[in-house]
């Protein structure tokens, strides 16, 4: 029995500490150079969990892997939109803490801006016959514009969607104002590029984690913490320390 317990048992989530897994995807989370854990998705969910008493720790490993980690026992949590394939092996709590939400911007003083400011759906844009402008491998557009017959500008570089649209070589952009600003304001294109007030898509993210973890019986505590980090501010003062608002 000793010669056996000389050899480390599979790593496992560890009981009382929460094994968060995730993809390195900027502003949401990343790992410096020091070592140390930045990104607005960690800091929502480390304060909500600081304040539950929960320790996390932080591993990295591609996206599908995280999947399967949590699926496997490895880990037990990680940070997505649920949909019924995760729900399968794991818990939720019942409001999403952040909503990754797709934008029309277009430019200034288009003639049919009040029109724009109306749109709801993609049937709008099709019965409108509004353009929309683009980076060449947009799987979402692709997969939700070109296929109906929506007009599409495409670019090579996503930072030339922004001059495209500006030199009024279409009519929107559909854009993650998280992911849009920066590149508008590298341009130089703040008074030329609107965003508009109307979302085409909201992606929920919750926290979700393995079920037979013993952290999933505390999800709703966790739930009441965001809501109330989200009616104070706090939440959303965490997003601005990461990314300026629109200066329209």
């Amino acid at each position: 029995m000793a010669f056996v317990l000389l050899f480390p048992l599979p790593l496992r989530a560890e009981q009382g500490l929460m094994r968060i897994d995730y993809p390195e995807f900027w502003p949401f989370f990343a790992r410096q150079d020091n070592g140390e854990m930045t990104g607005f998705f960690y800091e929502i969910v480390t304060t909500a969990l600081t304040e539950m008493g929960i320790a996390a720790r932080w591993e990295a490993y591609p996206w599908s892997r995280c999947q399967t980690n949590v699926k496997n026992g490895e880990a037990d949590a990680m940070i997505t939109v649920p949909t019924s394939e995760r729900l399968e092996y794991t818990q939720t709590h019942a409001d999403p803490f952040y909503l990754k939400e797709l934008k029309v911007f277009t430019y200034s003083g288009h003639p049919r801006l009040e029109a724009i400011e109306k749109i709801r759906t993609i049937d709008d844009i099709i019965a409108g016959e509004f353009s929309v402008v683009t980076y060449i491998g947009n799987g979402w557009s692709e997969k939700n514009l070109a296929t109906r017959g929506v007009k599409i500008e495409a670019s090579a570089q996503l930072i030339n969607v922004w001059r495209m649209l500006a030199h009024k070589r279409g009519d929107i952009v559909i854009e993650w104002p998280i992911a849009a600003w920066p590149d508008i304001r590298k341009a130089g294109l703040e008074g030329q590029i609107v965003q508009t007030g109307v979302s085409l898509e909201s992606m929920p993210f919750h926290l979700l984690v393995r079920k037979g973890s013993p952290h999933a019986a505390r999800l709703d505590e966790f739930n009441r913490i965001i809501l109330r980090m989200q009616a104070d501010g706090s939440q959303q003062d965490i997003v601005n320390s990461y990314v300026s608002s629109p200066e329209n």
